[in-house]
């Protein structure tokens, strides 16, 4: 039996209102399930949907006008690309998050000195000037002892605008900074790394987004964030003296990701000795704050031994030691056929199907491998794939893609954008489990739908879809994409509730 949109029995006013407009027993299907072939509107909601966030007026016209969906797919790779190049488009009202690495690093310790000072009456100090931060309203410099959370919640609203607006970020490379982002996690709950978590979703995971892995992995590797979320600025040589004559030494957290999930992954080939072998090349790593890339390589912090990491020994005739061991390892893993399968195996799953072909892994690793790992080039592979336009290739949205793809649609028939669509979009992403740079876990957020088809969340994205909607003018440009039955009981519904009820529909949930 197809599983049902809303989990029964619905017993609140608006369920039974649902059940009336036919979506409670609409099974899980998008509009042309079953179909040999998409159809050009099909195609059209795939590539929006896929590419980008989702439809808005202005994207559905550009498609439109395009030779055909596959054309405008695949001109996004070098758009994106050329856009990664340049600086984003931000509100001059948010852009502090993308202050210089000592400026965050100076607020972030003013913040923390405050705090520290006025412990005894913390609660009357967190309450002074952060009901402006919880509105998005920046027109003022927060409080100092707000600093960190001013970023955090900058970077957010960053987040939301890029990748719900087309017109202000080329919609792939809003998706691909999520995906980097995701692949390469941080955690925003890890006070240390508050402050550095958007300025790291834009000078690694968007800065580096369609050039080469490695390039992005050393950006990652080297910036304050994970330096500070996988505790790598602590790891030295063992023995190495410490603050009042104690003694220190490794700390394996970050060798051990980026074997694990980073790069090659669990069945790559190394052991628990290359892991405690690649924290040794990496001693010394460690963050600098007066430092504008936020990284320092302390010499005598390092341990100057051999090491053997998947047989390759460090430091070796070649390179030298130092710095350069830890770049090398990185350089050889991001170029490992075990990275190029586990980095090709998750764009797939994250662009094509929960559960892509073998086939299709295959040609994007071999692409990848053949170019050292030009992400580009493998964009290209996968955009112009036979899998990516299959019909039978269905992704279900995870809640971020629904709440960017809300949000695009709501922004698109009202008169300005508004500040209280991300408090909402916000609240809704953090109780439907995928919160913004909230993963505390290196493992970043699954896709599948497994993970998000369930009743209670679909209930929970109908309830925002709603609350989004308010005061919205029709998203008639969604009418073309959905089913007959979603057009028919749309239609019978008083205006006012048309753009949340399409925003709620079955087809809407998929991408």
């Amino acid at each position: 039996m197809a599983q049902s949109l809303y989990p029964q029995p619905m017993t609140s006013r608006r369920a039974m209102m649902w059940g009336a407009l036919g979506f409670a027993a609409a099974p899980y299907l998008p509009a042309h399930a079953g179909v040999p072939e998409l159809d050009r509107t099909a195609q059209q909601w795939r590539a929006m949907s896929r590419v980008g966030y989702g439809p808005t007026l202005g994207l559905v016209q550009t498609v439109q006008a395009a030779a055909s969906p596959r054309s405008w797919a695949l001109a996004q790779v070098d758009l994106a690309f050329a856009a990664s190049q340049k600086p984003p488009q931000i509100d001059a009202q948010r852009k502090d998050f993308q202050a210089l690495l000592p400026t965050l690093f100076a607020g972030a310790k003013r913040d923390r000195d405050i705090r520290s000072k006025a412990k005894a009456n913390q609660a009357t100090g967190q309450e002074r000037g952060d009901d402006k931060l919880k509105r998005f309203d920046f027109s003022a410099p927060p409080a100092p002892e707000h600093f960190s959370r001013a970023m955090v919640l900058q970077s957010a609203a960053w987040r939301l605008h890029s990748a719900s607006h087309p017109e202000w970020e080329v919609p792939l490379l809003a998706r691909m900074t999520e995906f980097w982002f995701n692949h390469l996690n941080v955690f925003v709950g890890k006070g240390a790394v508050r402050p550095f978590v958007g300025h790291y979703a834009v000078h690694v995971s968007r800065a580096h987004a369609l050039g080469k892995f490695e390039d992005l992995l050393m950006a990652s590797a080297k910036h304050p964030a994970m330096l500070l979320y996988l505790d790598q600025a602590r790891s030295v040589a063992q023995g190495s003296r410490g603050p009042q004559g104690s003694t220190r030494g490794l700390n394996e957290n970050y060798a051990r990701e980026l074997l694990e999930l980073h790069t090659v992954g669990v069945d790559g080939g190394y052991s628990q000795g290359d892991v405690r072998e690649l924290a040794r090349v990496l001693t010394g790593w460690t963050v600098d704050p007066d430092d504008p890339s936020g990284f320092r390589f302390a010499a005598r912090l390092h341990d100057t031994g051999r090491k053997t990491v998947m047989g390759q020994q460090y430091p070796d005739s070649f390179s030298g030691g130092g710095l350069r061991e830890g770049e090398d390892a990185i350089r050889k893993l991001a170029r490992h056929p075990s990275t190029a399968k586990r980095i090709c195996l998750r764009l797939a799953q994250f662009f094509v199907a929960d559960q892509p072909t073998p086939a299709l892994v295959q040609t994007l690793s071999q692409t990848y491998l053949r170019t050292q790992g030009d992400i580009r080039q493998v964009m290209r592979s996968l955009l112009d794939s036979p899998d990516f336009w299959h019909p039978d290739n269905r992704l279900f949205k995870t809640a971020m893609d629904f709440a960017c793809s809300a949000l695009a649609a709501a922004d698109a028939v009202s008169d300005r954008p508004d500040a209280r669509r991300w408090v909402l979009a916000l609240a809704f992403l953090d109780g439907a489990g995928q919160p913004l740079h909230g993963w505390q876990t290196p493992d970043g957020y699954k896709f599948d739908a497994a993970t998000w088809l369930v009743p209670e969340a679909l209930t929970r994205r109908a309830d925002f879809a709603l609350t989004l909607a308010r005061q919205t003018g029709a998203a008639e440009f969604l009418m073309p994409y959905m089913s007959q039955t979603t057009r028919t009981a749309v239609a019978q519904e008083r205006p006012a509730l048309q753009t949340g009820l399409l925003l709620a529909s079955p087809d809407f949930m998929y991408k």
